[in-house]
């Protein structure tokens, strides 16, 4: 059963703390839009190109991708660094392969 959002009505999935120092990029190879970026420490989906298809999240070894819903309480502040990241004066660029 899809989420389905309109865009730029909050996010899909989020890439939390578990993600800092690992950037495995598994979730990069199964994502059908390329959405995901990489940031100096860690990856992120980009939240007005994510299609909350789902590919990534079982694919993350270290269980680093939650729907924005399910992220635990303790990493709410990951949703906004999520979608902050690309606004930034560097936002993260293509996964290095």
């Amino acid at each position: 059963q899809s989420r389905e959002r309109q865009r730029g009505q909050g996010m899909t999935y989020v890439i939390i703390e578990a993600c800092i120092g690992v950037k495995d990029r598994a979730c990069v190879d199964v994502c059908p839009v390329d959405c995901i970026y990489e940031g100096e420490d860690m990856l992120y989906i980009h939240p007005d190109e994510c299609i909350d298809c789902g590919a990534c999240e079982p694919e993350c070894p270290v269980t680093a991708i939650f729907p924005e819903e399910d992220v635990p309480a303790d990493m709410q502040s990951y949703i906004a660094k999520n979608r902050d990241v690309f606004n930034s004066d560097t936002p993260p660029g293509p996964p290095k392969r």
